[in-house]
Order: structure tokens, then sequence, then C-alpha cells
């Protein structure tokens, strides 16, 4: 099909399902297909050519203002530039139509946004996308778009592949550019791609690398191609389960998945990271902290502005200690050395992505195991010590069936070692464990 042939029809899908799954914060149809007509008249050759996708909107897209989830920056003037990772797709011969809806400046892991209304999961639209790509994920598995790009803070991309039943990679600190981006926390922002199969998730991200002056977080690192290799299998890997904190309190769904991905890996052993729950710790004070210093203008003057689930958050973080963050610096320091220690003995290791699959929407509670805790936060329990220590992560979503909502395994990998998360994970697609396919009510 040609890229107009392809983006009338993701332009059409998004008009049929997008009312029920509430994933478009705007839709760019204009600038759509005017980049399909280049598109097709270029004679591009790849495996990205013509392939709609979205970004969520706290990525620059040239024309409209980033609002970034947030009802102050609706007003703000549009930006004059795409960011690099958009742009870098459309090079590629993608074609972007349009942005999607987040948890406000990215705090938080359900999209229920008050601004732009919640992010709907598509295999149950009474339950939430997860966040804070919340749309990102949900205009996958809605197949709306079969790519979009999101953020992880401290999980932002895992929790909602997990919860919609979709691929999606957290690469290494560092290893993509987040320049035309709004950060969250400059400490642990990663950006990257959702997708619905291996094959297409590694080709974008293939496609996504390379250095950017324009991000001083960016590592210059070589670019390693992962799709080549990616058939390679799993010879000479070392794979583990990550036991310790991440056995914690989950659902039954949690448990199943991270074993049966085990078995199906050929884990022979269990890897305990003792520091991860202090890491975690320091996550969420860097977190609170950082976030609020980069929204301080906003808070002195639009703080009835802000959605309500992040802004007593905002407040306390900007009252944090001084001393208080610079020992929760060096308490993620020490767990970064940990585990690089553990990492010594493993190329990668399974860790549940959610403690459970998809909750209602406006559910506040979430109990596991006789335990309660506040749902939100905890969405983030496994997913959130990784991402304070800048580990590439892979979320693989287990097959959905039949009445059952999806959930995801987390692949962790050694630092730069992406290519090996994307061997293991189409071995597992191969195996016909993990699946994506358009949720059902939305089949195309």
């Amino acid at each position: 099909m040609s890229a107009l042939d392809n983006t009338r029809g993701a332009l059409a899908r998004i008009a049929a399902h997008d009312a029920q799954v509430n994933a478009f914060t705007e839709v760019l149809a204009e600038r759509a297909l005017a980049q399909a007509a280049r598109v097709d008249a270029a004679s591009l050759t790849g495996p990205l050519v013509g392939m709609p996708f979205a970004a969520k909107n706290l990525f620059d897209l040239k024309g409209i203002p980033t609002r970034a989830g947030s009802k102050i920056r609706r007003t703000a003037p549009p930006a004059t530039a795409d960011a690099t990772l958009v742009a870098r797709l459309e090079a590629a011969g993608m074609v972007c139509v349009g942005a999607l809806n987040m948890d406000e400046f990215a705090y938080g892991f359900t999209t229920e946004n008050s601004h732009d209304g919640p992010a709907h999961n598509p295999h149950d639209l009474s339950r939430v996308a997860g966040g804070s790509s919340g749309g990102s994920a949900a205009a996958v598995a809605a197949g709306m778009v079969p790519v979009s790009l999101g953020t992880d803070t401290n999980g932002s991309i895992r929790v909602p592949a997990s919860l919609c039943g979709i691929f999606g990679i957290k690469p290494s600190y560092g290893r993509l550019p987040r320049s035309g981006a709004t950060l969250f926390v400059a400490a642990l922002d990663h950006v990257g791609p959702f997708a619905r199969d291996v094959a297409t998730l590694a080709a974008v991200y293939d496609a996504l690398q390379g250095p950017d002056a324009a991000d001083p977080a960016q590592v210059p690192m070589p670019v390693e191609l992962v799709s080549p290799g990616m058939e390679a299998g799993l010879g000479g890997l070392r794979i583990g389960r990550l036991g310790g904190w991440f056995d914690g309190p989950q659902t039954p769904a949690a448990r199943a998945a991270v074993a049966a991905v085990a078995k199906a890996l050929g884990a022979n052993g269990t890897a305990i990271w003792a520091d991860a729950e202090a890491t975690r710790a320091a996550a969420f004070l860097i977190t609170s902290s950082e976030g609020a210093g980069f929204r301080l203008p906003e808070l002195r003057d639009h703080l009835e502005d802000f959605e309500p689930l992040i802004q007593d958050r905002l407040l306390a973080g900007a009252l944090l200690p001084a001393a208080w963050i610079f020992h929760a610096q060096r308490v993620r320091a020490m767990g970064k050395a940990s585990m690089a220690a553990l990492l010594a003995d493993w190329d990668i290791l399974i860790a549940p992505a959610t403690p459970t699959p998809a909750t209602p929407i406006g559910q506040d509670i979430l109990t596991m195991e006789g335990v309660s805790m506040p749902l939100r936060p905890s969405m983030g329990l496994f997913t959130q010590p990784i991402s304070a220590i800048g580990l590439p992560v892979l979320t693989v979503p287990l097959q959905n069936a039949e009445g059952v909502l999806p959930i995801g395994v987390q692949l962790i990998g050694r630092p730069w070692q992406e290519a090996a998360l994307f061997r293991a994970a189409r071995v597992l697609e191969q195996a016909g464990l993990c699946a994506a396919p358009v949720a059902p009510a939305f089949t195309v």
C-alpha cells in the first residue's frame, strides 16, 4: 500500500475508535496527508516507509503547542520544529498522524488526565491504559497506529505496555536523544517506542538511534542496529529471574507471566538485588524534587490549573531538603553499583512489569495477597528501581487469553545491550507466548 493509503486508513481508524479510547489529543490530518504524499513521491525504501505513527504530546510537533498533558500549555506558542525522534521517524519514511494523551507533565502511572479525560484500555474500556504514556500504548493496542513514541521516567513506557498488551522498549539512559521533548526529571527521563510486534519495534528503535548534540545527557555510543541479529536466538545468553523485591505483593497473573517467560527462555537461576527497595525510595525523592524544580514557574503562577493528582506532590517536592536529595543520589549510586555486580553473572533478568493487569478507572487502592497500597504509585513497584539506574528494558506482552486482561514482563539487560533483549523477545514471540494483536473490540 502507498503511504497515502496507509495514512488514510489510520485517520479513518482514529475517527472510528478514538471517541471510545481517548488516546489522541490532536489529530494532524492535513500534516499527515502532506507527509504521506512526499513519501510516495520520494520512492523511499525500507521497513518503515509509509507507516503511520503518533507521539506522546510532550514531543514537539511543528505547528502545535506542546502541551505535555497540561492545561497550562494549551495556549503556549506552537513548536517551531519537530522533536528529534519525530524527525528521525519521518526521515525513515514514516508519517506522524497526531499527538497522544498522557499524565500531566508525565507524573503518573494511569493517564487519568482531568484536563483531557482518561485514556481507556482497549481491552476493557472501563480500565486504565497505564501511564504516563497511556495514550501512546492505547493507540497502538487499538490498532489506530502501528507505532507510537513515549517516555519513561519511572516506568511510563513499561507500565502502559504491560496493561495494554503491547511491546515497549526503554533503552539505556542516554541511548536516544530527548531534544524537543518536555523533560520531567532530566536525571531519569528515557524515550522510546511502542509496537505490536518485535520486528517493527526493532526497526523503529534502529531508526531512532544516532548522536544529537542538543541533548547533553545523550552518551556518544556507536549506533548498534538490533534488527540484523534479532533472529540469533538465545545462544550464549545467561538468563535469570529477579527475586527478592520482585517477588513482593502481586496478582497471580503477574506471577504466572514471569514463570511462563522464565520457562520459555530457560532461565536457570534467581538473582537477588538487595538494594532494589532503597533505590526505588531514592527515585521517589529525586522525581519529586527535580519534577517540582522544572515546574516552579507554573506552580507559582498557575497552581489552580494543575492536575489535582499531581499538585500536592509537586508542592511537596519543591520543599524537600537538599540534604535528602544528596542522600538519595548516593543511594541511587549504591544501587547502580550493586546491580552492576549482579549483572556480571547475567545477560538478561526477568521481572514483572506491573503487579496487576489493568485496574478500573478511578480506583485508588490496590489489594494483593492481603496487602493494601495506593494504586497509582504501586503500578511502578517493579519498574521504578530499574529506571533509577538507567538499564535497558524491553516489556513483552503475554498472549491475551479470551476474557483475560494482558500483562507484561520486563526483560532487563546490561547497559547498552539492547540487542540481547530483542533476541529474547523474538524467541518468545516465535514460540507463541508473546503476542500483541489489536484488542478484540478494535480488530481492523
